[in-house]
């Protein structure tokens, strides 16, 4: 029997990464509805209808689709699911937030939709990367470089960081978050850093931003009080990657995402001892 008629054959995706998920698998014919802060694949955006954004979707549009599953993330989008439900829709909502709970989500996509044995395939291959950029950053610890110190921002007013699978990939770069216990935080408005002047005591020596689709102002970074004597401010090492790359807990984050961090903390350690 074709894999092609096994499970789900009208799924909405309310959040990006599975939306790339199903692309990369071969699967788009599938979807019916995303989400309109989709921009991974590009092209999903001009080939299917935009139902919701991340808090709020629009429910008699998703029940106009007539999917058989929607996909969903985490408890922001309760609500949502909730209404779907009630209206007799199969809701999956999943709620990865570490690495491994990211390559477990993916894995349950691809069975989902007839597709283990592909989808183990990828999940090996990015597998397999994450252990190569691990063991390029042991060679050069081993050689005497030493891991910067990173402040990952996700958000500028209020300080927000510490989300777990960024802080995860961060430290297979090679760099070292400097609120570590933040991480285990699953909430944004837990992992908010009320006093500023805690940052700057931690002295980055590198900090990335990536303020959830707002545009990040390097030069904004630099002239906070107090920050002038960061290492990071003092050096020029205030870089931005963008929140489709990093914030997308999904198939983003595991490739381009955790690539654009490792050539930042390389350049790094390989200029430093």
């Amino acid at each position: 029997m074709s894999t092609q008629h096994l499970g789900p054959q009208r799924i909405v995706c309310l959040t990006e990464e599975t939306t790339e998920w199903l692309y990369l698998l071969g699967q788009e014919h599938r979807i019916v509805g995303i989400s309109g802060y989709t921009v991974r694949p590009r092209r999903a955006r001009d080939e299917k209808p935009k139902v919701s954004a991340f808090l709020n979707a629009k429910i008699d549009k998703i029940l106009a689709l007539q999917p058989d599953c929607v996909f969903g993330f985490s408890d922001l989008q309760a609500d949502i699911a909730a209404a779907l439900i009630r209206a007799g829709v199969q809701v999956t909502v999943f709620n990865q937030r570490s690495v491994d709970e990211i390559f477990s989500m993916l894995f349950q996509v691809a069975a989902m939709v007839g597709c283990a044995e592909d989808g183990l395939a990828r999940i090996d291959v990015m597998r397999q990367r994450l252990a190569a950029i691990r063991a390029e950053v042991a060679a050069l610890v081993a050689a005497g470089k030493r891991r910067p110190c990173v402040f990952f921002e996700e958000w500028d007013e209020p300080h927000i960081s510490g989300i777990r699978w960024v802080s995860e990939l961060l430290g297979i770069a090679g760099g070292d978050d400097v609120f570590p216990e933040l991480a285990v935080q699953s909430l944004g408005k837990h992992r908010i850093i009320a006093d500023p002047t805690e940052i700057v005591a931690r002295a980055p020596d590198i900090v990335i931003g990536s303020w959830c689709g707002k545009k990040f102002r390097p030069e904004k970074v630099a002239a906070r009080p107090g920050w002038q004597d960061v290492p990071a401010v003092k050096n020029g090492q205030l870089f931005e990657i963008k929140s489709a790359d990093i914030l997308q807990p999904g198939p983003a984050a595991l490739t381009d995402g955790v690539e654009q961090m490792h050539r930042i903390v390389k350049q790094w350690m390989v200029a430093h001892g």
